[in-house]
């Protein structure tokens, strides 16, 4: 009997939050250019943390609903959700030399990321990368998928670069690749385990400002990967 039924799933507050956002957006009420308001004002509103409330904004700029202007705050990006669902391909579909020369872009982009937030990160950096790596953490402890988090903690890495190009390019082509990884199960409790201390390991390499290091320790973190999409291939 036990089979019939469906494990209940509670959505986090950040999940709420971004759902009430994609809501608010495909129905018209909030358009492109509309300004969102501000952290504070948003959690408030909602009753929750600014914590949960600033999750769920970088979540949606990533996936480039949002954007952030300097000196104009959040505001609702022109791409809408039909871009969206355009922008992030169907990974089942993707053809295995495609795949191939993602995560060859992929090493590329996150090895000059790496070594540019090593030169240019700030403090406020190093605490978002480890609010990235504990929330992975959190989710591969409870045997839950952490491919959102993951994504998140590289998509830090990127805005520590401060190259607002680099971080755009990740936007487009990391979730294909992480997702397509999961979906072919490269990934086992050993491998993610192994994860979270690369993960620490490259942040240890950007707080000390060591290029070199951070450059060694991210080409070991994509090794899985890289050989992965090379298996594809024989």
């Amino acid at each position: 009997m036990l089979h019939n039924f469906n494990q209940i799933k509670v959505d986090s507050p950040v999940d709420m939050i971004i759902k009430q956002m994609r809501a608010l957006i495909t129905s018209g009420q909030l358009s492109p250019g509309d300004r969102l308001p501000a952290e504070r004002k948003l959690a408030e509103r909602l009753g929750v943390s600014r914590g949960h409330v600033r999750d769920a904004l970088r979540k949606l700029e990533f996936y480039g609903i949002l954007r952030t202007l300097p000196q104009s705050g959040t505001v609702v990006s022109g791409l809408g959700i039909a871009a969206l669902e355009g922008l992030i391909t169907d990974v089942l579909q993707l053809e295995e030399s495609d795949f191939a020369s993602l995560v060859e872009t992929r090493v590329m982009l996150e090895i000059q990321c790496v070594k540019l937030a090593a030169m240019r990160r700030t403090d406020e950096d190093l605490v978002e990368i480890q609010r990235a790596i504990e929330a992975y953490e959190v989710k591969t402890a409870a045997g839950e998928s952490s491919i959102e988090e993951d994504l998140m903690y590289h998509l830090s890495i990127a805005d520590a670069s401060k190259n607002g190009v680099l971080k755009s390019l990740m936007m487009v082509i990391t979730p294909d690749i992480i997702r397509y990884h999961m979906n072919y199960r490269v990934c086992d409790d050993k491998t993610e385990f192994r994860a979270h201390l690369e993960h620490e390991e490259i942040l240890r390499h950007i707080r000390r400002k060591d290029v070199e290091g951070a450059e060694e320790a991210m080409r070991r973190h994509l090794k899985d990967v890289v050989n992965f999409s090379k298996g594809l291939q024989t």
